[in-house]
């Protein structure tokens, strides 16, 4: 739930983790799809039955090419009205980033100014956090130019917001790549807009069993005995309705490589309608949901697996990925 369709492309993160960083960093960061492989990595889970063999896993490439701090954001709490804006500080982004459109008054602002009016409200500021936009032209399966935006926390070791604000400070106006934010063998949330699918009915929408078709069934086959208990319809009760292009978070996927060699991961002719990679690819371990060329936001994770908070972040090792061309021939 909600079974309707998402708002927006690009899913905004309702929650983000606590985590205990050595240093501050980005809690999120933004990619697109490009498709998948499978590979043959070593099971390094300590107490799984196929610990220290080769196991068979799908794989999902994407790619995710720098992104560019646009603003800091200071966030105050509040018990009535909970998390509310402090202040702002912009940076002018440059020309080719295609902002000129979205942003019409980006010219006014005044950087160092901004920055010296939200320092002064430090001590009311609770959390900090940034406003980040992508650069889809420097992809290779992208044709649009102009970016997406996503707000993304600042963790600090300790919560301290003096040393979450004074790193957000320094990367305002540069770009960022995801080796700086992620590394392999991190465990990551993936949120999503998931394929849609349409009006669809009960059967295909919720599984609901086919009744049937003999002649004392006068009504139909597909689809519920009775929609009401003569009270009026329980919203539990499968109707038909929308199906897909739901914003959905699918927890834990492992990272098993960061790597700007792109002919590592791309099957022979290009992922199928996205083409050939030209930025730095996250490669996940398992299926993610979303159709091909969707902004996928990968964040830390926040409820971890047991056997990954004994391990630890430890790159898995990859003895095999399959190249084979995906085009059917």
């Amino acid at each position: 739930m909600p079974r309707k369709r998402s708002s927006e492309f690009v899913p905004s993160v309702s929650s983000w983790p606590e985590v205990s960083a050595q240093k501050p960093t980005l809690l999120g960061f933004i990619g697109y799809k490009a498709g998948m492989t499978h590979a043959f990595i070593v099971d390094n889970r300590q107490g799984s039955p196929t610990f220290g063999k080769e196991v068979f896993r799908p794989i999902t490439v994407l790619e995710a090419p720098p992104i560019f701090v646009l603003a800091v954001r200071g966030y105050g709490y509040d018990e009535n009205r909970g998390l509310y804006t402090v202040g702002e500080a912009w940076a002018r982004p440059p020309l080719d980033l295609e902002l000129e459109r979205r942003i019409s008054a980006i010219g006014a602002f005044d950087t160092q100014s901004m920055l010296k009016r939200l320092e002064a409200s430090l001590s009311d500021i609770k959390e900090v956090r940034v406003l980040v936009a992508t650069q889809p032209k420097l992809t290779g399966g992208l044709s649009k130019k102009s970016p997406d935006l996503l707000e993304v926390k600042v963790a600090s070791p300790g919560s301290d917001v003096k040393a979450a604000f004074d790193y957000a400070t320094s990367i305002l106006g540069k770009t960022l790549s995801v080796g700086e934010v992620f590394q392999p063998g991190l465990m990551v949330d993936v949120i999503a807009v998931t394929k849609g699918k349409g009006f669809q009915g009960d059967v295909k929408r919720f599984g609901v069993k086919v009744l049937p078709r003999w002649h004392k069934h006068r009504k139909k086959a597909r689809g519920i005995g009775a929609r009401s208990h003569g009270k009026g319809t329980w919203w539990e009760i499968p109707n038909p309705g929308q199906l897909g292009f739901h914003r959905r978070t699918e927890y834990n996927k492992r990272i098993l490589d960061i790597t700007d060699d792109w002919a590592a991961y791309t099957p022979a002719g290009g992922f199928l309608h996205y083409g050939i990679p030209r930025s730095t690819l996250v490669v996940l371990e398992g299926t993610i949901p979303g159709a091909v060329k969707r902004p996928i936001v990968m964040r830390y994770p926040v409820r971890p697996p047991r056997w990954y908070l004994k391990l630890g972040v430890v790159k898995p090792t990859i003895t095999f990925v399959s190249l084979q061309s995906k085009q059917g021939v």
